[in-house]
């Protein structure tokens, strides 16, 4: 299977860019064709409502694809902390859609050439980098350089490099980094880390984790472009994985082997990987089996311990997650992980206390993928020093 460098910024990225760039003037032409006297009404109107939401944090999306329009921006209307102040986009019909429906002030909007003038509003307090996984860095380290706190979306980056460099430039700039990892904020997986974490059924010996789904056949997909992505349903799905292994076991791997899938589907999957598997073992002798595809469904975190057992399966969706034990069904509530996340982020900003999910733990991961990746490519046991 043929596979594009991911480390290298090249023409699929320049072409996304370019497919959403506005050109100049692009967001003024939305607002500012109005006659003057609607528009000063409009921007009177909007600018009350924002001085109105001041005593939350305002949160400025960039990039509105599915995952900010049906998940982060809904949220945001639950938020008590925090709220949805701004936007990012290179569409210019999304941008005028995101306006009406969510009431924001055209100085709010922002194209990705003018992005950087973030800097000048007080409005925008912390910015969400919900674009494709190559895109993370320079997003990240661009708004830290504006003075903005950022929350970014999982994978943290495609490679340990620019995972490193996101959180050097936060540290520089004195801002906060936190990854999208809301999982953390969900009742099924904060039990699953108490019950593995305090060994309620003793200590854990082996532990089972799934996560894929079938993916479209829209070969222009970003999800399915090496250079974009940086890897295939590893990065995308398996992370999530990889995650709820370690906080189930609250310990991080000492080594790590991995395998390719099968490859059924050669004109989706020349650039990325259909599947793969990996195995990690762990100081405390438990052993991880995961697996992650494009071309399958599976959702499930298990673990096998001394004296029971106990697993969510669907253990990373949205909502309606289910755990049960050896000893019987979890009873807990569903919650929206995404406003849960985001007011926890906005919380410590104005503490001034570390995210839960950290800069450095999306570092952690980075490196576990790009490992993971390595041992499947070379077929050899990876040795892990983090």
């Amino acid at each position: 299977m043929s596979k594009k460098n991911p480390n290298n910024v090249g023409s699929s990225r320049r072409d996304f860019i370019r497919n959403l760039a506005f050109g100049i003037g692009g967001v003024s032409a939305l607002y500012y064709g109005l006659p003057e006297a609607i528009g000063r009404n409009i921007d009177t109107r909007l600018s009350s409502i924002a001085k109105k939401s001041k005593d939350k944090l305002g949160i400025a999306l960039v990039g509105l694809g599915s995952y900010s329009t049906h998940q982060l921006a809904p949220a945001l209307q639950q938020t008590k902390n925090c709220y949805l102040a701004g936007i990012v986009t290179g569409t210019p019909s999304k941008a005028e859609k995101w306006k009406e429906q969510y009431s924001i002030p055209d100085k709010n909007i922002y194209s990705y050439e003018n992005f950087d003038t973030i800097k000048n509003n007080p409005d925008i307090d912390i910015v969400y980098v919900v674009l494709p996984n190559s895109m993370h860095a320079e997003y990240t380290i661009r708004a830290a350089e504006a003075g903005k706190h950022v929350i970014c979306e999982k994978p943290m980056a495609t490679t340990v490099e620019d995972a490193e460099k996101m959180v050097e430039a936060c540290k520089k700039a004195n801002r906060l980094l936190a990854v999208g990892y809301r999982l953390h904020y969900d009742p099924h997986n904060q039990h699953m880390m108490k019950l593995g974490q305090e060994q309620t059924f003793g200590k854990i010996k082996t532990l089972e984790a799934a996560h894929s789904f079938v993916i479209g056949n829209n070969r222009n997909a970003w999800r399915l472009d090496g250079e974009l992505a940086g890897g295939g349903p590893l990065m995308d799905l398996g992370v999530y994985c990889t995650q709820g292994v370690l906080y189930t076991l609250g310990e991080t791997p000492t080594a790590i082997t991995a395998q390719f899938g099968e490859v059924t589907k050669p004109n989706l999957f020349d650039s990325v990987e259909q599947s793969i598997s990996w195995q990690m073992e762990f100081p405390g002798k438990a052993i991880a089996k995961c697996t992650t595809s494009y071309a399958d469904n599976g959702n499930i975190l298990r673990a096998e311990a001394e004296n029971g057992w106990f697993e969510l399966s669907p253990a990373y969706a949205y909502g309606g997650i289910k755990g049960k034990t050896s000893e019987g069904p979890m009873n807990l509530p569903q919650v929206n992980q995404q406003a849960l996340q985001m007011d926890d982020f906005a919380q410590c900003v104005m503490k001034k206390q570390k995210s839960i999910v950290s800069g450095e733990m999306g570092l952690r991961d980075v490196k576990l993928l790009i490992a993971t990746y390595e041992a499947a490519r070379t077929g050899e046991k990876i040795k892990l020093k983090l």
